[in-house]
Formats: C-alpha cells, sequence, structure tokens
C-alpha cells in the first residue's frame, strides 16, 4: 500500500464510525430512559406499598390511584364543575409560568447590567454586592406581607416577589462570569484598539454567557419555588393557589397532584433551558 492509497482506504472507514456513532447515542438514550422508567415504578410500588401497610392514614398519605383520579379530577370537566376553582390544571400551571416567566425577565433585564457593572466597576462592587447578597438571604416569606401592603392582592405583589427572589442569582452569576474572563482576552482587545465599552460587550459578555445563562437557570427555579409563596395571596388561577386551597380542606390527593404537575413541568422547563443552552453557547465544555 502506498501513500497515495491511505486516505482513500481511510475514508470508508470515518463514515462507518460516523454511521455508528448516532446508533451508540441512540442505544444510551433507551438505556437511560429504560432506567428512569424503572425507578419511577419501584418509587410508585413502595409508595403503593406503604400505603397498603396502613401506616398512615389515606387523608395523610393517598394512594397512587386517588393521587391520578385527583389528576384526571383536576384536568377535565366533571358534574359540571370546570376542573378546581373554575379552572384546569392546565390553567393553572399556564398562569403560575406566566408569572415566572415575567418576574425571571424583568429579574434579568436588571440583573445582568447590574451584574455587568458589579463585575467591571470595583467602586460600584464595594456598594452593590452586600445589597445583593442581602436580598439573596431573604426568604420569600419574608418581605411578601410587606409587598401586598405596598402593592395590594393583584398581580403587582407576585410578580414583585420573583423579581426579587430572582433577580441576586443572576446578578451574582454575571459578577463572577466577567470577573473570571481571562485577562489576556482583555488585552488583547485593549492592545487591538478596543474601548473599556467596546471590551465589555465584544468580550467580557460572550466570554461570560455560558455562566450567565446558568444564572438566569438557577433563578427560574428559585422563582418556580417561590411561585408558591407568591400565590398564597390571591392566587387563584394557578399552582400555587390551588395547591393552597386543596389543603385548607385537606384535599391531600390534590396537593400531591399539584406537587406532581409542578415538579413534571420543572423537569420539562429545565430540559428546554439546557436546549437554549447549547444552541446559544455551543462552545460550552469545548477547549
Amino acid at each position: 500500500m502506498t501513500l497515495l492509497d491511505a486516505p482513500r482506504k481511510a475514508a470508508p472507514a470515518a463514515k462507518v464510525r460516523a454511521a455508528v456513532r448516532p446508533a451508540r447515542r441512540g442505544g444510551q438514550v433507551l438505556r437511560w430512559t429504560a432506567l428512569r422508567l424503572l425507578a419511577l415504578a419501584v418509587l410508585v410500588a413502595a409508595w403503593q406499598a406503604v400505603v397498603a401497610a396502613g401506616i398512615w392514614p389515606r387523608v395523610l398519605v393517598p394512594a397512587p390511584a386517588d393521587v391520578w383520579r385527583a389528576l384526571v379530577r383536576a384536568s377535565t370537566v366533571h358534574e359540571g364543575v370546570r376542573g378546581v376553582s373554575g379552572h384546569l390544571l392546565a390553567e393553572h400551571l399556564a398562569v403560575s409560568l406566566r408569572r415566572i416567566a415575567t418576574g425571571t425577565g424583568y429579574a434579568a433585564l436588571a440583573g445582568v447590567p447590574l451584574g455587568l457593572l458589579i463585575g467591571t466597576v470595583r467602586p460600584l462592587a464595594v456598594v452593590l454586592e452586600p445589597a445583593v447578597t442581602f436580598l439573596r438571604t431573604l426568604p420569600p416569606l419574608a418581605y411578601l406581607s410587606l409587598l401586598v401592603i405596598w402593592f395590594g392582592i393583584d398581580e403587582s405583589p407576585k410578580i414583585w416577589l420573583l423579581v426579587i427572589a430572582a433577580l441576586p442569582p443572576i446578578t451574582a452569576a454575571t459578577a463572577v462570569a466577567v470577573r473570571g474572563v481571562p485577562g489576556d482576552l482583555v488585552e488583547a482587545a485593549r492592545a487591538l484598539g478596543a474601548g473599556p465599552v467596546s471590551t465589555l460587550f465584544s468580550v467580557r459578555l460572550p466570554a461570560a454567557l455560558p455562566e450567565i445563562l446558568t444564572g438566569v437557570r438557577i433563578a427560574v427555579g428559585i422563582a418556580y419555588t417561590s411561585v408558591v409563596a407568591a400565590e398564597t395571596i390571591n392566587g387563584v388561577p394557578g399552582i400555587g393557589g390551588m395547591i393552597r386551597d386543596a389543603q385548607r380542606y385537606n384535599q391531600t390527593d390534590l396537593v400531591v397532584a399539584g406537587l406532581l404537575a409542578i415538579g413534571v413541568s420543572g423537569i420539562v422547563l429545565d430540559a428546554l433551558f439546557r436546549g437554549v443552552e447549547r444552541a446559544a453557547v455551543p462552545w460550552r465544555g469545548r477547549a
């Protein structure tokens, strides 16, 4: 075999490897999916076994079948009643997701510029970082009552609560990411004549974008955990308001159904956001 023949023989091998790679990925996805389904089946079986053992009353720990019936009841029109409190489960969930998107969106609009300033202007960091840390340590219920006094019981206090909950992680992630940009990139931009503003938007911001998106993703999760607190005040329609009303009437099956709806939608939302991250920063994780 001559040196000229080597590329010809290597090309079919490369094509074979390229064809095998998707099949391997597909097989791995199937295996992970099967493992997750198995874990879910074991969990449901253990849940049913606890209920069957009668350790706790059914009013405290409903059976999986009871929760399923509550899910069906909340998602359909039964005996002339539309879902729960006049709204279907999907409608409750959609309202809560809209509130989360609005609150997180406003937090990102304020938190990213604030984080850029904290990460690049040292005097502002000295003044603003303690304030961001202060907000981050406050539990949502601690200031919900104050927001209700200020803004009433309509949508405003709910949105403000979610904004305040989501703002600190976005700001902190942005500041840390900007500070962590390699100095040689900044020096190279300056050597090419870029000013402070141009360096910020052409070098620092793109380099920090993966960590900023991670901060936004974390903020979405925090806002989701805070929405139940936000909806304890006039929160119907809303998944948190639905759970609160079910708790008042000891409808444990509906409470668990609402929690499951929150958890599943949170998994889907996180997966969608990870897809956005991969599309927006395809260079992440690559050398």
